[in-house]
């Protein structure tokens, strides 16, 4: 099976806003509620994944407002629940589209416009063998098959048809200084997210 990494997005903790709902320790952005869809209250949202099985995970979506709130969604953000129950969620085409509890119409659904989406890392489906989500591998520390460091990883980049370790020695922000490392078995020789280590087939000088 050839290794793979879905996409997550950053644990965040609460806010004042949401002192009402006690979130987990856990809790990771996975989407953005983008729009109402029909007038029954089902809304779009766009995951961070290509595959959204994160959003399905989960009947408890925890929301935050946008970070910079924009004009169409600047007029609700401080209305938004910090809860939805949701009651039913499927694909539709590029999005996700969901019914949540107390959301009964169209203008409830486009109350929530611009909602970050999160919930429970703890509810993820568990990964396959040799497959990983994005969440778990950002920050692991990256050596050659020499044991030389090569840095940590900062993020991951979605090609299509395999993901991208962008690897950056520690401290560094510049992505001039980063490391580009497919994600797949011909370069990544191991990965133990106990440790928090990934073993590469790649030299200092690459």
């Amino acid at each position: 099976m050839p290794m793979t990494a879905s996409q997550t997005g950053m644990a965040v903790q609460s806010d004042s806003g949401f002192d009402a709902v006690a979130w987990p320790d856990d809790a990771i952005e996975v989407g953005l509620i983008v729009d109402a869809w029909g007038v029954k209250g089902w809304f779009k949202v766009k995951a961070y994944s290509s595959d959204p099985q994160a959003l399905f995970s989960s009947r408890r979506w925890l929301l935050k407002a946008p970070e910079v709130p924009g004009p169409r969604t600047l007029g609700h953000t401080l209305q938004l629940p910090p809860l939805l129950k949701i009651t039913a969620a499927k694909e539709h085409g590029d999005v996700v589209v969901a019914q949540a509890q107390d959301v009964v119409d169209r203008a409830g659904a486009e109350a929530l416009r611009g909602a970050r989406v999160f919930v429970s890392r703890g509810s993820f489906p568990t990964a396959g063998p040799d497959e990983y989500y994005w969440v778990d591998l950002v920050g692991l520390s990256v050596f050659n098959r020499q044991g030389e460091f090569l840095g940590e990883v900062v993020g991951l980049i979605d090609t299509g048809p395999h993901s991208v370790l962008r690897i950056a020695p520690t401290g560094v922000t510049d992505e001039a200084a980063q490391r580009l490392i497919p994600f797949v078995a011909a370069f990544v020789d191991s990965v133990s997210l106990t440790d928090r280590r990934i073993t590469v087939d790649w030299g200092l000088d690459y």
